[in-house]
């Protein structure tokens, strides 16, 4: 799956969506699963359900958080080398398109932060 526009002016990132045909499977499955299968359709399922209700940014940061943790960049995900691991995971990143993803990703950080602690 290619996420990033070809625009370098323009910060453009397509996030494919098909998370609705894979849970009408899932859901189809469900209809014929035996006790041993059911327990692991019904994770599949709950696990598309909250796929389904992640918006685009949501769906961005989760992208950039996974390059910025396999890159085994420690910190705050909208370091500089943060930055420099989403543009070495992805090479055609403009430097603008990187900040803002790095970006939407310390956001996540922020919001899994405060409900640790809340």
């Amino acid at each position: 799956m290619k996420l990033f526009g070809q625009d370098k002016e323009d910060f453009s990132v397509l996030v494919v969506r098909e998370a609705d045909e894979v849970a009408e499977a899932v859901d189809q499955a469900l209809k014929t699963a035996g006790p041993e299968e059911r327990p692991g359709l019904e994770r599949a399922a709950a696990l598309l359900a909250a796929a389904r209700e992640a918006t685009d940014g949501e769906l961005r940061g989760n992208w950039a958080r996974r390059k910025i943790a396999e890159a085994g960049v420690k910190g705050r995900a909208d370091s500089v080398r943060a930055v420099k691991a989403l543009r070495e995971a992805e090479p055609g990143l403009t430097l603008l398109q990187a900040v803002r993803l790095s970006q939407e990703a310390a956001a996540l950080d922020d919001q899994e932060h405060h409900r640790r602690t809340a």
